[in-house]
């Protein structure tokens, strides 16, 4: 599959002499139907012809009636009641943050490709586990780093290939709301918190964006709501090898957000705030319909004037549509587990560094830097 601005362009069909072969949609399941598995992985896997619900698992029986009552597939009671339907080639973990590392093994072993929600794992050495029985498999093992098809940053990655922008040297990025997380997102031992939910997001944006290897992590963590084991706030600021800064900014305590991007390259500046709008419109249930207001458009001033830059539209179904091809015609995997595991390595620093009151040094990644 072949990468062209914010879609993919889809490998045409296998061929047999003069003869197109069809082969079968793949077979998905779902673990978990919460926010995600509901609105995001269901939805979307329904989109993509080369993809098939097969299924969704839930544990509690009323999320299993209305899964019956709305939808038109398999119903599991469990997670290993999926993995031993030979029907079901490809699990999704749409569950808490700290089960992707044991459910993705058990299912790369049950002989099943594996889509893990973000955050991959919480440790970076849970991510070279995954990979590993990944490998030794012989299955396929992605994450839903959906926000690569996000409009503002596809918009930033064209601003930096053309060279508008010169050289990248400061990057700031936030993702902020105001209300303390709810269910298991307000516990740490699950995972949850604004750090390993939105910074999972940033911290694969960042590096995608500079494409070097990380040498300094510092952070600094609020911890502001009663009864809650989860930052409040979280920032970090990542030096790297070139002496490039990238700043990292979640909260839950931001009524006023700062912008969602804030460029600084040596032949000018990029600001754009606002959110992609692909969330509200799939939520109403027409994911095409997403249109950003001009108000949100970003702004890019080269000393002299300033332009508005109109965003690039996303397109979060290119992640599945990469997916199903890469399972039936064998095509490279758009979200790369060895790329992400370095993300993963950034947000474990991240916290180190917190909890110790430190700057914490970085060794070279073992995968490079995986761009």
């Amino acid at each position: 599959m072949q990468h062209n601005g914010n879609r993919l362009e889809r490998r045409r069909p296998v061929r047999k002499g003069n003869e197109a072969i069809s082969l079968p949609p793949v077979r998905m399941a779902i673990i978990g139907y919460g926010f995600a598995g509901r609105c995001f992985h269901r939805y979307l896997i329904g989109l993509v012809p080369g993809l098939e619900l097969r299924g969704i698992a839930s544990r509690d029986p009323a999320v299993r009636a209305r899964i019956r009552q709305e939808l038109n597939c398999q119903v599991y009671e469990s997670f290993e009641a999926v993995l031993t339907d030979p029907g079901v080639e490809a699990v999704v973990l749409a569950t808490p943050n700290s089960t992707h590392a044991d459910m993705a093994i058990a299912a790369l072993r049950a002989g099943k490709h594996v889509v893990t929600d973000k955050i991959m794992a919480l440790t970076e050495a849970d991510c070279l586990r995954m990979i590993e029985e990944s490998r030794r498999a012989g299955k396929l093992l992605t994450v839903f780093q959906n926000r690569r098809w996000d409009g503002d940053f596809l918009t930033v990655k064209r601003l930096l290939e053309e060279g508008r922008l010169g050289d990248l040297r400061w990057l700031e990025m936030s993702w902020q709301s105001f209300g303390p997380p709810r269910n298991w997102r307000s516990r740490r031992e699950m995972g949850g918190g604004k750090l390993y939910d939105l910074g999972a997001h940033l911290a694969d944006q960042t590096l995608l964006l500079l494409r070097e290897e990380p040498r300094t992590v510092y952070a600094r963590l609020q911890y502001d709501w009663p009864g809650v084991s989860v930052e409040s706030h979280a920032q970090v600021i990542i030096g790297f090898e070139s002496g490039r800064t990238a700043v990292l900014d979640v909260s839950a305590m931001s009524a006023i957000p700062k912008p969602r991007f804030h460029v600084f390259g040596a032949q000018g500046t990029f600001r754009k705030f606002g959110l992609d709008p692909q969330e509200p419109a799939m939520i109403a249930g027409n994911i095409d319909a997403a249109r950003e207001d001009p108000a949100f458009y970003g702004r890019f001033h080269d000393g002299r004037s300033e332009t508005v830059i109109p965003t690039i539209p996303g397109r979060w179904r290119s992640f599945y549509e990469n997916f199903a091809d890469a399972v039936r015609y064998g095509e490279p995997l758009a979200v790369d587990p060895r790329q992400v595991v370095r993300s993963v390595r950034l947000i474990e620093a991240a916290f180190v560094s917190a909890w110790g009151n430190r700057v914490v040094t970085l060794p070279p990644s073992p995968s490079g830097n995986g761009a």
